[in-house]
């Protein structure tokens, strides 16, 4: 579980759609700095919103001993907490995340698929100048709607899997992301510090080291 929940908060898409919204940002290297910023503040706002989305469910839902199946057992789950506005609370909640999900997820593979091809991509472009990424991001959106909407789908269930499989596959991304940020060929000055270069290796280890042991009990 500790694997998924790390999957979830730090999930190996984020890493690509990152990279590319700054690309086509057009930011320069002298903004480079405020960018750097840009994303601990938000990596902080999301470790501390997820806390207490753990401490939340931790007060409701673990207190009463109760087991999640749907959407649904989640919403009652919380009325505890959030008495009569739990449901639409939590349906805020849902629908937010979705809209969320079912525009930047496609969008992230879009760009690191176009980009492995060499194909033009980008929303600031118009469909005649990127066919491709129109194409593909218009796919996945289609293709991801059709599969929500498979009467008797666990989605709970593939929703857990998914994350899972973030977490499994996100230590091979950092790996290779800290090699090249820590490379002065490529960085110079921008390179990472000995500091940060200290806090992502330990941390990309433990990850190794989480996964490593969720596979043995998962197999043994």
């Amino acid at each position: 579980m500790v694997v998924t929940l790390v999957g979830t908060t730090i999930a190996p898409w984020m890493q690509f759609y990152l990279q590319s919204a700054i690309v086509e940002k057009g930011v320069q290297i002298e903004d480079y700095s405020l960018s750097r910023l840009d994303v601990v503040v938000g990596c902080i706002v999301t470790d501390v919103v997820a806390f207490f989305i753990v401490l939340a469910c931790g007060a409701t839902i673990f207190k009463a001993g109760g087991h999640i199946e749907s959407a649904k057992d989640a919403a009652v789950a919380l009325r505890p907490l959030a008495g009569s506005w739990a449901s639409a609370l939590f349906a805020f909640g849902l629908f937010n995340a979705s809209l969320f999900a079912a525009s930047i997820l496609p969008l992230s593979t879009t760009y690191y698929v176009c980009e492995a091809f060499g194909w033009e991509s980008g929303i600031d472009k118009r469909r005649e100048e990127a066919p491709q990424f129109y194409f593909l991001y218009t796919a996945m959106i289609v293709v991801g709607a059709g599969l929500v909407l498979i009467p008797g789908l666990p989605l709970l269930k593939i929703l857990l899997l998914s994350q899972t499989a973030n977490g499994v596959l996100l230590p091979f991304i950092l790996i290779f992301m800290l090699l090249l940020a820590g490379d002065e060929r490529p960085m110079g000055r921008y390179r990472n510090g000995l500091v940060l270069s200290a806090i992502a290796w330990l941390t990309t280890i433990a990850l190794i080291v989480l996964t490593a042991l969720m596979l043995w009990f998962t197999l043994r």
